[in-house]
């Protein structure tokens, strides 16, 4: 059977001016790699028409197939012309659909079609004709509602992460932008009376007891990078893998590279901040960084270096590399490193000698290390949601080739009916320390509304749970820890009905296992 058998493409019209921004798709919204999708920058400058997507429907980026930009629609809306919107036929399921649109067979045949070199257009009747296994309903449904469980674990990890990542971000900028630090008696710095002065050097107030430092003080080390080779080699056998910056921001799967076996003085250490110094663009910085924690060792097999374009940088004391490297982030974020490049033969470069040169706080140890150990939590936990993503990602990949082709099938229940072990376990969340990290955050002097993001935020719940917490903080209630943990909950919970019937299974925010029936 072919998949205009089982599918059409949306032909149904509904105008730009009728839709709001978080519901327009386009290809720049959507996301490599199967990830989804984000909200657009904005909507089409004059009123136009635009396919009328609906929910259960599956777009795919029409432009350069090979970046397998693939959404399950959840919502209807609009989408751009060189976004194809595929609707299942009566009698088939939507899910299974999803299933064959983002399978890496299937982007390589829409390659194989694609016209144009630099921006390869599919070729929608060629896409059309894509060859796919004769199935029945009910299997078709089971192997669409695996396939489907496993992407929404997938895609919850990945903005549980985000989350992670805006709660330490925010967790800096209080402390050590807005100064509102835990005191002696763990509340707010400068919120609650904190003496600042006026520093010369940084022309800023500062809290009382601080003053300056050149960057330059804290670094223990700062080390080049080491491209390597190929393949392996006498005197050059040290496996590793290799950051570039093209992997500053994911830091998984990296290019296997063999360095000299001399110059294990290139491996990175945890801890460790790799800086990108070379590239860029002219809307761009240099500048970007990493920081590589315990995961990013254990996943890329133990041994790192950075390639030939960045540096790597140790501190003196490895506690001080969170403030460090978060300071770094926002520096960038804010375009301060532009500030810091110079261009040699067309290429910028990053001035690094000029940076570590720089005046800056010289924070106490002890704030230091007690930033250093709430971060160290955070990212204990990204790091564990990237393994299970990885895992989940390979379970996959392994799985859906002999689903289509027959070597393997799903009952009702998605027990797979071949020799290949899959833990259905892992479909579902896992998240039981969200008691720890409260503390570890101390929500309970953090007066600000805090940086989550879950699928109620359209309906208006999202808001009125994060004001909820905060007004209870603010009039210092002793159940706002109730209150956040429920709510944390709430946007790092999936539910996955699956092909489980009516039962919905998941894990409850104080570790319990619960099931009910719907």
């Amino acid at each position: 059977m072919k998949l205009n058998d089982i599918a059409e493409f949306v032909t149904d019209k509904i105008s730009s001016s009728s839709i709001s921004l978080d519901r327009y798709v386009t290809t720049d919204s959507l996301l490599q790699n199967r990830r989804g999708r984000e909200t657009a920058q904005n909507l089409p400058p004059m009123p136009c028409a635009l396919t009328h997507y609906r929910q259960g429907d599956v777009l795919v980026a029409n432009i350069r197939p090979y970046l397998k930009k693939v959404w399950y629609a959840d919502s209807e809306g609009g989408c751009s012309s060189d976004v194809l919107a595929f609707r299942a036929k009566k009698g088939h399921c939507s899910s299974f659909l999803y299933t064959v649109l983002m399978q890496d067979a299937f982007c390589d045949y829409a390659m194989s079609g694609a016209k144009g070199s630099k921006m390869p257009r599919g070729d929608k009747d060629q896409i059309m004709r894509y060859e796919l296994p004769t199935l029945t309903p009910m299997e078709e449904e089971n192997i669409g509602n695996m396939m489907v469980g496993i992407m929404s674990k997938i895609n919850v990890n990945r903005q549980i992460n985000d989350n992670l990542e805006a709660i330490a971000k925010q967790l800096y900028d209080y402390w050590f932008v807005q100064f509102d630090f835990p005191n002696e008696e763990g509340k707010p710095y400068k919120s609650n009376g904190g003496v600042m002065v006026w520093n010369e050097d940084l022309h800023m107030s500062i809290p009382c007891t601080w003053n300056t430092c050149l960057l330059s003080d804290y670094i223990g080390s700062n080390n080049t990078g080491d491209w390597g080779f190929d393949e392996p080699a006498k005197k050059r056998s040290i496996k590793v893998g290799c950051i570039r910056g093209a992997d500053i921001v994911k830091l998984n799967d990296l290019p296997i590279r063999y360095i000299k076996d001399n110059n294990t003085s290139k491996l990175l250490s945890a801890w460790d901040i790799v800086i990108e110094v070379s590239g860029g663009s002219p809307t761009q910085a240099t500048g970007r960084s990493a920081f590589v924690t315990p995961g990013v060792l254990k996943r890329n097999g133990g041994n790192l270096t950075c390639s030939n374009f960045c540096h790597a940088f140790t501190m003196k004391d490895y506690k001080a590399s969170a403030y460090f490297y978060f300071m770094w982030r926002m520096f960038y974020d804010n375009n301060n490193m532009f500030n810091f490049e110079g261009k040699t033969s067309g290429i910028k470069n990053f001035m690094t000698d000029t940076f570590l040169a720089n005046k800056w706080l010289d924070v106490p140890t002890a704030l230091l290390d007690l930033f250093f150990e709430r971060v160290k939590v955070i990212y204990e936990q990204i790091d564990n949601n990237i393994e299970e993503i990885n895992a989940l990602t390979k379970q996959r990949d392994e799985l859906l080739p002999l689903l289509m082709n027959g070597q393997a099938t799903v009952n009702y229940h998605l027990s797979a009916s071949t020799s290949i072990s899959f833990d259905m376990s892992v479909l579902f969340l896992n998240f039981t320390n969200v008691n720890s990290l409260y503390e570890t955050i101390s929500l309970n002097y953090q007066y600000f509304t805090l940086p989550l993001h879950s699928k109620e935020n359209t309906h208006g719940n999202f808001q009125d749970d994060k004001r909820h917490i905060q007004q209870r903080q603010r009039q210092g209630d002793k159940h706002a820890r109730e209150c956040f943990l429920a709510f944390f909950y709430k946007c790092t919970t999936t539910v996955h009905q699956a092909a489980f019937g009516n039962a919905w299974c998941y894990r409850g925010y104080k570790g319990k296992n619960i099931s009910e029936s719907k």
